[in-house]
C-alpha cells in the first residue's frame, strides 16, 4: 500500500514535471500564433489559467490524501481534466523535442562551418512556425477523442455479439444466449439515466441468462447502494450468475480494522441477491432444459501477482463429470493461461473481464490494439486454445474507473450463442 510520504514524493515530481512540459510547450503556442497577436494574448491567458488549475488541484488533492475508498466526483473529475490537457502537451512536446534536436544538429553543422547564414536561421525560424501549427494540429485530434470520451464514450454501451460452436452441446441447449456483464465499478458512475439505458439494451438481447464477472463496486459495497433498483432490472428466463472481481474484497482502502474489511467484504456479496444475481463463490450450478443439462461455474478472484488468489478451481469443479458442459466465471483473464484451459476437466468456455481494455486504445474491423496488451495479451474479445474447443471471452467493462471516460474501447455488453456443431 502506497504511504502519504511516497505519494507526496510522486505528486511532487509530477508537478515538476507538469510545470516543466507547460514551459515548452508554450513555445509551440507563441511560434504558431505570432502572426496573430490578438489571438496569442488570449490564448495565453486561457493557457496559463488551465495550467495553474491543474497544478492546484492536484497540490490540493495531495495535501488532502484520502485511503477511505469513498467515491469522490471531484477527483475524478480533476482527473479527467488532467488526462484532458496533459496528453496533448506530450505529444507536442514529443514533436518539439524532435524539431529541436534536427536544429540543434544543424546549429552545430554550421557552427563546424564557420557559418552564419541569415537565410539559413531565416528558414528554420520559418519551418518552426509551420511545425508548430502541424503539431498544434495533431494534438486536438486526442484532446478531442478524450473530450468524447468524459462527456460520452463512457456511456457508449455497445453489443459485442458472438457465436460459437460445440461439437459436444447438449442438444437442448442449440442456439442458447448468454449476456455477459462485467466490471460494473458502481462507484464512478454519475449518470443515472445513461446506466438504465445500458440495462434496458441488455434486456433487449434477450438472452437465457446473465453472467456476470466482477467488479461490482471500486471499495466499498455501500457504493452500489444507489443503483440496486436499476441493477435488478436486468431479467433473464434462465437466472442471472456472478463472480467477484479483484475490487470486491476492498484491498485499496485503509480500513480501520480487518473486522471492518471483512464486513465490507460480506456486505458486497449480499448486495448481489439484493440485483438479483446468485453469486458463486467456488461453486457450480446446474441448468437444466428437458433432460440436458450444462454447468455453470464461478471462482472467487483469481490473478497474477499483485492480485488475490482466492479462486479455487478444483473445489469448484469437484462435481463435474467428464462428459458434462462447462462455463466458467473467472474475473481475470490470466486465470485462463495459468489453470482453466489446460485444466483436467474439459472447460468449454471461460468468461472474463477485469482490464477495461485499459478503457483507451482502437478498434476497427480488422484491427483492435490498447496499451493493455503488454501487461495482458488476452484483453478483450474471444481467443481460442489450439483450435479446440475451448474459448476464452475478455468482456471490455460495463463501467470505467480511474480515469472518468473511455476512448475508442466502449463500454461492453457482451452477447454469446451456442450452437450445436
Amino acid at each position: 500500500m502506497v504511504t502519504f510520504t511516497t505519494l507526496l514524493i510522486r505528486m511532487s515530481i509530477l508537478c515538476v514535471l507538469l510545470i516543466a512540459i507547460d514551459f515548452y510547450v508554450w513555445q509551440s503556442f507563441k511560434t504558431a500564433l505570432l502572426n496573430y497577436p490578438n489571438v496569442n494574448k488570449v490564448v495565453r491567458i486561457v493557457y496559463w489559467i488551465a495550467s495553474t488549475a491543474i497544478i492546484s488541484t492536484l497540490l490540493f488533492f495531495m495535501i488532502k490524501f484520502d485511503r477511505s475508498g469513498r467515491p469522490n466526483q471531484m477527483v475524478s473529475i480533476a482527473f479527467g481534466f488532467l488526462i484532458l490537457i496533459t496528453v496533448p502537451k506530450i505529444i507536442i512536446a514529443s514533436g518539439l523535442l524532435i524539431e529541436d534536436f534536427i536544429r540543434l544538429t544543424t546549429w552545430l553543422f554550421f557552427k563546424v562551418k564557420n557559418s552564419t547564414s541569415s537565410t539559413g536561421e531565416n528558414i528554420t525560424v520559418g519551418r518552426k512556425e509551420f511545425i508548430s501549427q502541424i503539431l498544434l494540429g495533431i494534438a486536438a485530434i486526442p484532446f478531442l477523442g478524450i473530450l468524447h470520451g468524459v462527456t460520452i464514450g463512457k456511456y457508449r454501451y455497445k453489443v459485442h455479439k458472438v457465436n460459437l460452436t460445440f461439437k459436444d452441446l447438449p442438444e437442448a441447449f442449440n442456439g442458447f444466449k448468454i449476456t455477459q456483464l462485467s466490471d460494473i465499478h458502481s462507484g464512478s458512475f454519475n449518470d443515472k439515466k445513461r446506466v438504465e439505458k445500458g440495462i434496458a439494451l441488455a434486456n433487449a438481447q434477450k438472452s437465457d441468462i446473465v453472467l456476470f464477472t466482477g467488479d461490482l463496486v471500486n471499495n466499498r459495497a455501500e457504493e452500489m447502494d444507489p443503483w440496486i433498483n436499476t441493477f435488478k432490472q436486468l431479467s433473464a428466463p434462465m437466472g442471472k450468475f456472478s463472480s467477484l472481481g479483484n475490487h470486491d474484497y476492498g484491498d485499496y482502502v485503509l480500513w480501520n480494522s480487518g473486522d471492518e474489511k471483512r464486513k465490507n467484504l460480506q456486505a458486497v456479496k449480499d448486495t448481489h441477491p439484493k440485483i438479483g444475481f446468485e453469486l458463486l463463490n467456488n461453486q457450480m450450478v446446474k441448468l437444466t432444459k428437458g433432460t440436458d443439462t450444462i454447468n455453470i461455474i464461478g471462482i472467487e478472484n483469481w490473478g497474477l501477482p499483485p492480485f488475490p488468489q482466492h479462486g479455487k478451481l478444483q473445489e469448484a469443479m469437484l462435481a463435474v463429470q467428464p462428459t458434462d458442459f462447462n462455463i466458467l466465471m473467472s474475473h481475470d483473464p490470466s486465470h485462463w493461461d495459468a489453470q482453466a484451459k489446460d485444466f483436467s476437466k474439459h472447460i468449454h468456455l471461460t468468461l472474463a473481464g477485469h482490464t477495461h481494455g485499459m478503457q483507451f486504445g482502437i478498434e476497427i474491423p480488422g484491427f483492435k490494439w490498447s496499451p493493455v496488451k503488454f501487461k495482458y495479451p488476452k484483453w478483450a474479445g474471444l481467443y481460442q486454445h489450439e483450435n479446440r474447443e475451448k474459448y476464452l471471452y475478455v468482456n471490455r467493462g460495463f463501467g470505467f474507473l480511474g480515469f472518468p471516460g473511455r476512448v475508442g474501447i466502449w463500454p461492453e455488453i457482451t452477447v454469446i450463442t451456442l450452437n450445436k456443431g
